[in-house]
Formats: C-alpha cells, sequence, structure tokens
C-alpha cells in the first residue's frame, strides 16, 4: 500500500470546514499548525500595525488514492482555485512508521469498496 502526504494551507476560519471535507472524503486524523502567510502583495498596514493572515496548515497521511479523492474535494468546495483561498498539495510518502492498524485497515477497506 502506498501512502501521501496530503498538506492543505487554508485560511483559519475556515480551518473546521476543510477538517470536516476531508473527514467526509476519507481522511482520519490530522495534524494541524498554524502559521501566517505572506503573499506576492505587499503587507498590510493599519496605523503602523503589520497585518498578517493566520493560516492553518493541516497535515495528513493518507493512501494515496484516498490522498487524491481528499484533495479534489478539498479544492473544489473551498474554491481553492481562486486567488488568496489556499493551497492543497500532495507528496509521496517512501517509508512510514507508527500509523495506527485499524487506519490500514480503513484505507484497505476503501479501497476494497471502491473497486466494486
Amino acid at each position: 500500500m502506498k501512502f501521501s502526504l496530503l498538506i492543505a494551507i487554508v485560511d483559519d476560519t475556515i480551518e473546521d470546514k476543510a477538517i470536516d471535507i476531508a473527514k467526509t472524503h476519507g481522511a482520519g486524523g490530522v495534524t494541524s499548525l498554524k502559521g501566517a502567510g505572506i503573499g506576492l502583495n505587499e503587507k498590510k498596514t493599519f496605523f503602523g500595525l503589520t497585518y498578517e493572515r493566520a493560516e492553518a496548515v493541516l497535515i495528513f497521511v493518507l493512501e494515496k488514492q484516498a490522498s487524491i479523492k481528499v484533495m479534489k474535494a478539498l479544492k473544489k468546495e473551498l474554491d481553492l482555485d481562486s486567488t488568496g483561498k489556499g493551497i492543497v498539495m500532495t507528496m509521496p510518502i517512501e517509508h512510514l512508521a507508527g500509523i495506527d492498524v485499524q487506519q490500514v485497515e480503513r484505507f484497505q477497506n476503501q479501497i476494497k469498496d471502491e473497486e466494486v
């Protein structure tokens, strides 16, 4: 079984929505980190204070096909094709240790269900 790392970087106001979408489409656990985004444009200032957009960095370990399904769902349901809405990507995992056996069984069952 091949695994992928799915990373979604979204505005922190839609973090819960992104997690719900991912779980609905096959994701199990998630690691959530807080970040601050700086885009191509200059930072916005207000009375000398710099505004940096707060972002959530969501990290999922998924079976490869599940990661593609989750990525497509996030892209569509969060409208990530619009500028500044967020970004989602996958990366192959070469070696993996520590994943829950129940999660692996869940991925295997998902694959079997989709083949039918």
